[in-house]
């Protein structure tokens, strides 16, 4: 069974930065799509960035020039650096793995448990 283990939220000033971290526990055998989202209190869950092995990453426009997805080439843990963050960042930001375990190759979602980044002076 796998899990997706998120970290890295907080507390910071505006124009601050946090960098999340996610990355899957069991028998993994690739990592094929990886994306954060993020949901706002009393709004829907919206894509921040997606990215793959081969391509090249997606921003939504609200974050572009600021957000930066990468991954960890030694292993699957995926990171989002957030600069000059702003108030309207805040949010639970939830970290959506597409992958195959070792038993089924077949690419299959597994979301992460979530984590509070809140930019407040």
């Amino acid at each position: 069974q796998v899990q997706v283990v998120e970290s890295g939220g907080g507390l910071v000033q505006p124009g601050g930065s946090l960098r999340l971290s996610c990355a899957p526990s069991g028998s993994v055998f690739e990592v094929y799509t990886f994306a954060w989202y993020r949901q706002a209190p009393g709004k829907q869950r919206e894509l921040v960035a997606v990215s793959d092995s081969g391509g090249w990453p997606n921003y939504a426009d609200s974050v572009k020039g600021r957000f930066t997805i990468s991954r960890d080439n030694a292993g699957n843990t995926v990171y989002l650096q957030m600069d000059s963050l702003k108030p309207e960042d805040t949010a639970v930001y939830y970290c959506n793995l597409i992958l195959g375990t070792t038993f089924d190759r077949s690419p299959r979602p597994y979301w992460g448990q979530g984590t509070q980044v809140t930019v407040s002076s």
